[in-house]
């Protein structure tokens, strides 16, 4: 049995959030492919549940006349993937989201669970981050938005504040459109571990020149991170296999990886360059770039 002394199950998101106010100190659950293990192995920190697993106004996805997708946090990563293939939207959210775990965990873990956990190796984080993805909260004091990077506290942390329901994803079409991207996850083992480093990119192109280039790492920070500085510096360089090869030497002015029993720091110092040449150049080729 779980060590859980209450349970309770909302019917929509105005009542999860009176469920929450009412009961300080609850943890929320819609996939529990994070929960459940922690609860199992009592290291939870709480004692009361809030189920918002399958409410409807967590479970949509929207594609907008003007462009902008709309992610529900409560949508699982099966959904998200097969949503996006089937338009041909986020390559880089797609590849990120099809390494989380195998088939059973991405049929229920949930893009909100993934970001809300704080881990700096979430696999969906740096495609958000890359596509300047918002994040959509909301409590009984109202509803509020933030971009995706500001609400990383610190490794495991976020900015949620007591009360507070991560409700929705959102993407502009300025962030998405007309633009190559790509993630790839390096770890230990092919299928089913944890990232040594994830690496995503997404780029525009016009007259092959870089119009924009977003890079993101996880596990080279305590908390997902973009490279701004290297993006200003490339804005309206030539595509060439020597910007590229800039890249992956600027790359680590702005991270800073570890140690860990999972990898030292220099080996990943060397990944984090080798996935920047990887990823940017999948990246330019899929806006149409000519190298």
């Amino acid at each position: 049995m779980f060590p859980i002394d209450q349970y309770h199950r909302a019917n929509g998101i105005e009542h999860a959030c009176n469920l929450l106010a009412e009961n300080p100190g609850s943890k929320l659950i819609a996939g529990g492919t994070d929960v459940l293990i922690r609860l199992r192995e009592g290291k939870s920190g709480f004692s009361s549940l809030v189920d918002i697993h399958d409410l409807d106004e967590l479970t949509r996805i929207t594609h907008t006349p003007d462009g902008t997708l709309q992610f529900g946090s409560g949508v699982t990563f099966t959904r998200l993937i097969n949503f996006l293939n089937s338009d041909g939207l986020l390559p880089a959210l797609v590849e990120g989201a099809s390494s989380i775990g195998g088939p059973q965990v991405r049929n229920m873990a949930t893009l909100g669970g993934n970001i809300c956990n704080g881990a700096p190796s979430g696999d969906s984080a740096a495609p958000l981050l890359v596509f300047d993805a918002r994040v959509t909260l909301q409590s009984q004091k109202g509803k509020r938005e933030v971009p995706v990077d500001e609400f990383y506290a610190g490794p495991g942390k976020v900015h949620l504040e007591e009360g507070e329901i991560v409700t929705q994803f959102n993407i502009s079409p300025e962030s998405h459109q007309n633009t190559g991207s790509h993630f790839y996850k390096y770890a230990m083992r092919k299928a089913m571990d944890i990232a040594t480093i994830g690496c995503a990119a997404a780029c525009k192109l016009e007259d092959n020149r870089i119009e924009s280039l977003r890079l993101a790492y996880t596990v080279a920070a305590p908390v997902p991170k973009r490279c701004r500085v290297l993006e200003e510096q490339v804005i309206g360089q030539p595509v060439s296999r020597k910007l590229i090869t800039d890249i992956a030497s600027m790359v680590l002015e702005e991270l800073s990886p570890r140690n860990s029993w999972r990898a030292s720091k220099d080996f990943r110092e060397h990944i984090i360059r080798t996935l920047a040449d990887r990823v940017v150049t999948a990246a330019i080729i899929r806006a149409g770039g000519q190298l």
